[in-house]
């Protein structure tokens, strides 16, 4: 980078009071919260993440100087971007894992939801009877954030999730790839992915215990599984 291009002092000063501005509202956020999925909270630590980002790029770029903050992510095993320049289109891929830890509740949830929409309560073949009738049900009653913000209430715990923003020429024509949806995703299109893992929460006597660093995770919201169509 040129001096001409370098940030000032001046600049590299603000990015930081912006982190120690961003860290007092995340601990008063966290102070805060109403749960363990307190929108608040996330709100802040995405902005937290931001600004960090932001001071590291002109600390290094004024100072040739690094923090010891790292957002995870995949972006360093992405190969390189091949993608068109300017796209026309994005998709935007997205997995979310859940383990049914509590099949009770999540069937108890699903018998909720078919009594408030039939007359007799349940259908006769008794779909909110069993866990794939009682997640098809659910999914396709509820909003995939929506599931994602009260999983513990349908008796489902959070895995790793994982979201995509791919580039294309131009968009898919309609049903072309509702068949094999995820099939056809080049990882050379890949704009940016954002994820979120257990991983990323071991201590250092973990694996990775030699490599210095605290690790900031990042939040993916805005990961939709695509709820289930009933047949009625």
């Amino acid at each position: 980078m040129s001096d001409a291009a370098q940030p000032t002092a001046a600049e590299v000063r603000a990015a930081a009071e912006a982190v120690k501005t961003a860290l007092d509202r995340h601990l008063a956020a966290v102070e805060r919260r109403t749960g363990d999925d307190d929108p608040a909270v996330h709100e802040a630590f995405n902005q937290l993440a931001a600004a960090g980002e932001v001071y590291d790029e002109l600390l290094y770029d004024r100072y040739d100087e690094v923090t010891p903050f790292e957002i995870p992510g995949a972006d360093d095993s992405l190969p390189p971007y091949t993608g068109p320049e300017e796209p026309h289109a994005v998709s935007v891929l997205i997995r979310r894992d859940y383990t049914v830890a509590e099949p009770q509740r999540l069937l108890a949830q699903a018998q909720r939801v078919e009594a408030a929409e039939f007359e007799d309560a349940l259908t006769e073949d008794d779909t909110a009877n069993t866990v794939p009738g009682a997640l098809g049900i659910l999914f396709g009653e509820f909003e995939p954030d929506e599931i994602a913000s009260r999983h513990r209430e349908f008796g489902l715990a959070e895995g790793d999730s994982t979201l995509w923003v791919t580039a294309a020429e131009e968009a898919a024509e309609p049903g072309e790839w509702l068949e094999t949806p995820f099939e056809e995703a080049d990882p050379q299109h890949v704009i940016c992915r954002f994820d979120v893992s257990a991983v990323f929460d071991r201590d250092d006597s973990d694996d990775d215990a030699d490599e210095p660093g605290t690790v900031l995770d990042e939040l993916a919201d805005d990961d939709d599984l695509e709820p289930l169509d009933r047949d009625r």
